[in-house]
């Protein structure tokens, strides 16, 4: 018999070339499996909420695997071996038995991720922020990601020749943070197109810096156009950070 659990986890992206399995790269993908068919002493391959690129990193991932046999499997020990076994950048949270047509990606009612821009050189933040010296303007970036709301086709801010079947997307919250030493953009959506969060984040700051104003940023969005769009910023300042899932997947103990 088959059981389905999800596993949530976290990882710092910086030594690995995303979560996606792929040839001849370390991916987070990869390790876990390895990890899981290890300790559980059969062939696991687990199925992630999505994807992250190289160097991004997830304060909150979900994956889900299936385990052939017996209901029996001792879920805090199972995450205290996993973790003793798993390298220092990758962390499992917590583990826990779902229906058997739970999916972490299909099932996934939105995402949040952050991006986080240094003002200042920091070496303690070298792996985890964007240092950018540029004076921004919060108060315009804002203005700007208000617009986001108003649309749900994000082609301008999709990487080309994907496999996606839509660039329609919902999103729920865009807002910049001003911290003093650092700038956090949060964003939330039911889903993701590839490299869409540092495309909108490249985007928003060229008004920050005053080179693309409101009308411009609106053209750019409705022009469906990547080459439109600013530069993705680097991958190793943003962070996923929470998935959201509707009650009644988790099975009782």
């Amino acid at each position: 018999m088959t059981h389905r659990y999800f596993i949530r986890l976290s990882y710092k992206g910086t030594h690995y070339h995303g979560w996606q399995v792929q040839p001849n790269a370390i991916t987070v993908q990869e390790v876990l499996n390895k990890a899981l068919s290890t300790v559980l002493n059969q062939e696991i391959n687990v199925v992630g909420c999505g994807r992250t690129d190289t160097g991004v990193h997830a304060s909150d991932f979900v994956a889900h695997f299936d385990i052939e046999g017996k209901r029996d499997v001792e879920k805090e020990k199972l995450v205290f071996r996993l973790n003793r076994f798993l390298p220092y950048d990758i962390a499992v949270k917590s583990l826990f038995e779902v229906k058997p047509d739970a999916h972490t990606r299909f099932d996934a009612l939105s995402r949040t991720y952050q991006y986080f821009i240094s003002r200042d050189k920091n070496p303690f933040r070298s792996e985890s922020h964007w240092n950018m010296t540029h004076e921004l303007d919060v108060d315009k970036m804002n203005e700007a990601a208000k617009l986001l709301f108003e649309y749900e086709d994000f082609t301008s801010f999709s990487k080309l020749h994907t496999d996606a079947k839509t660039n329609i997307c919902k999103i729920y919250k865009a807002e910049w943070e001003d911290r003093g030493d650092e700038i956090v953009f949060t964003v939330s959506a039911d889903r993701f197109l590839r490299n869409m969060v540092r495309a909108i984040v490249g985007t928003l700051i060229e008004v920050g810096r005053g080179k693309l104003d409101m009308a411009g940023f609106r053209q750019v969005i409705e022009s469906k156009n990547r080459g439109k769009a600013g530069t993705s910023v680097p991958g190793h300042g943003l962070f996923l950070c929470t998935i959201e899932y509707p009650q009644g997947l988790k099975l009782e103990d």
